[in-house]
């Protein structure tokens, strides 16, 4: 393939070119099963998940398996790979997709899923799962968006639920005996589909009602189950110690440790914090062990502690210590997620480094009144005592996140969040004068599945454009700065979170007419979205702006996470109500159906977490 000659003329080569340190590259006769890793985005953003690193690992650690990557081709590569009549090919070996046996999709955001389609043409795979026959690769996806997986259910062959760690290895030994007995390509899905958490939608028939909402999901081949349960992984396996490091600079450019998976506080709009349930820790010894690994195989001089709460480890002062000494001192610490409180501000400042003068919080909404409705235990005391213990630390940045249009809001509730920047403006100044720094960042509400909001309808574009606008006019003069999303995004992403079926012809419509790179101003392009809805005959607020009837089926109500729909009822009633709920490993079990479940050990785990947050936290936390 004449491939030099296309990266000769297109910006940012390195992309597409491989080669990078830490990569793995095989000896491709003398492995059994062939996997190609698919990312849905550019380089730079793809090269930052860190659930396509730990796979990409684990499956190169089987010597009868071997694992290559590819991204989304940026729209000058689409064009070249176009004109000169070459397909999509893996960064590793230059391989062309369609001669693996797996392409793996890791669907972490609605807004790529054209990408995934546009990828699939590129490589000369048929898009439609129907149409491929044995001698095509299978396609499977994973990551949070398969949690929904109706909108991608023509296109994707299997959906892979959860924790991939395990599950990945199971589906590569069915697919290694499917070769093995020259079986057809049915007999693969019907295989597959005995594979706990592996979801085959051509395995399952959808009905609807007359009003367009799902009467119900459900079987019509005797090996698919009519309820599917997410896979989980306990304890959490060893992570990857030699991550590909990347020729150029990418979202997150640095080395990364998962110190922890899920996440107990339980606001009510986050996905990640439900889906991700059990919390699992790993221990000091293994995080110190592991970061110095990973820094002698990397070279990296900065090292981010993964979770959705960092400063929630049961051993973080611990854990921090023990970096502190094992490390270089030219190795900075990040803490990417932090609660908003001045403990966490204190566990930051052992990990600060020089030069690192910025740190974020997420009060997400302007009022208690509203964070009470979305479950976010803040008052305002912590919130600027907080901004307080950072600026008295030496930060003089501080990056304030907050969410507009959620459910119950008020325009009092977003005057608000301009009235708490203007607070924690004058505490920075009051320690820095005028090198203090507020930003302020908004995004709009997502109702996702699988949360207590799911229920919830989206604020129209009209009303979250008049929320953008209070707040530009309330922060003029002010010196803070301020970004938001715009709503055009968030009405197609909110679509396609809660979307049925139904939206697989909308979805290769809207490819068709040119549809690439949605989440990019500078490329995306509604209009291929409102003609792709009118050719369909399909209403996008019906998807995105309709509050659920709390006993309706829903496009996902046959895959279960793990936690109880009824525990979801609950929260979103409470919400209602403004009542709060408190995180569950710091008072008793809220019953939100993992209990349930033997074998997570839920009880135990927590307890076992709350001695060790006795032991090792501060007063304030306890």
């Amino acid at each position: 393939m004449d491939i030099d000659q296309a990266l000769s003329k297109v910006a940012r080569p390195a992309r597409y070119a491989g080669g990078e340190w830490n990569c793995v590259v095989k000896d491709w006769d003398a492995v059994d099963i062939r996997f190609v890793l698919a990312y849905p985005d550019v380089y730079e953003i793809g090269m930052s998940n860190l659930g396509l690193a730990i796979l990409y690992d684990v499956l190169n650690q089987r010597s009868d398996i071997l694992a290559e990557r590819v991204y989304a081709p940026w729209v000058d590569m689409e064009a070249e790979l176009r004109s000169r009549g070459l397909p999509l090919f893996s960064l590793e070996t230059r391989t062309p997709l369609r001669e693996f046996d797996v392409i793996g999709f890791s669907l972490g955001y609605e807004l790529t899923y054209s990408n995934l389609l546009n990828m699939l043409d590129l490589s000369g795979v048929p898009l439609l799962s129907a149409e491929r026959d044995r001698s095509h690769p299978l396609i499977i996806a994973g990551g949070t968006g398969a949690l929904n997986p109706e909108p991608l259910a023509e296109f994707i062959d299997a959906f892979v639920l959860g924790d991939g760690e395990e599950v990945v290895l199971e589906v590569a030994d069915v697919v290694k005996g499917w070769k093995r007995d020259a079986a057809g390509r049915k007999e693969l899905l019907r295989r597959l589909a005995a594979v706990p958490g592996v979801y085959l939608p051509a395995f399952y028939r959808v009905a609807y009602e007359k009003d367009g909402t799902v009467r119900q999901v459900e079987p019509i081949d005797e090996s698919a189950p009519p309820k599917l349960h997410k896979r989980f992984v306990e304890p959490l396996p060893p992570p990857p110690v030699r991550p590909v490091v990347p020729f150029l600079q990418t979202v997150h450019d640095r080395a990364a440790v998962e110190i922890q998976r899920g996440c107990t506080q339980g606001c009510r709009f986050c996905q990640a914090g439900i889906v991700y349930r059990p919390r699992l820790e790993r221990g000091v010894d293994e995080v110190v062990h592991t970061a110095e690994e990973i820094i002698a195989s990397t070279g990296y001089n900065e090292l981010s502690l993964l979770s959705l709460s960092t400063t929630d480890h049961s051993q973080i002062a611990p854990l921090i210590e023990g970096l502190r000494r094992a490390l270089p001192e030219r190795v900075a610490l990040a803490l990417p997620s932090i609660r908003c409180d001045s403990f966490s501000v204190r566990i930051a400042a052992l990990a600060q480094s020089a030069g690192k003068r910025s740190i974020t919080f997420a009060p997400e909404a302007g009022s208690q009144r509203l964070r009470d409705v979305i479950n976010k235990p803040l008052t305002e005391d912590d919130i600027l005592q907080a901004a307080e213990a950072a600026f008295a630390h030496g930060w003089t940045n501080v990056k304030l996140y907050f969410m507009v249009g959620l459910p119950t809001e008020t325009l009092e509730d977003v005057e608000g969040i301009a009235g708490l920047a203007v607070k924690v403006q004058d505490t920075g100044r009051r320690h820095h004068g005028g090198r203090a720094r507020v930003r302020v960042s908004t995004s709009n509400f997502i109702p996702k599945p699988h949360t207590p909001f799911q229920w919830a309808a989206q604020m129209g574009p009209d009303d979250l454009a008049l929320r953008h606008d209070l707040l530009r006019r309330r922060l003029k003069g002010t010196g803070i700065a301020l970004s938001w999303e715009e709503p055009a995004h968030s009405l197609l992403e909110a679509v396609l979170s809660r979307g049925d079926r139904r939206l697989g012809p909308v979805i290769l419509r809207a490819w068709k007419a040119g549809a690439r790179f949605d989440a990019w101003n500078e490329i995306s392009d509604r209009r291929h979205w409102e003609s792709a809805f009118a050719e369909a005959g399909l209403d996008p607020t019906f998807y995105a702006h309709r509050e659920r009837d709390l006993h309706e089926v829903l496009p996902w109500s046959h895959i279960d996470t793990g936690v109880d729909e009824a525990f979801l009822r609950r929260e979103w009633q409470k919400s209602q109500q403004g009542e709060t709920t408190p995180d569950c490993h710091m008072v008793a079990c809220n019953v939100c159906g993992l209990e349930k479940r033997g074998s997570h050990g839920c009880e135990e785990r927590l307890e076992a977490l709350r001695e060790q947050r006795g032991a090792g936290a501060s007063p304030a936390r306890r």
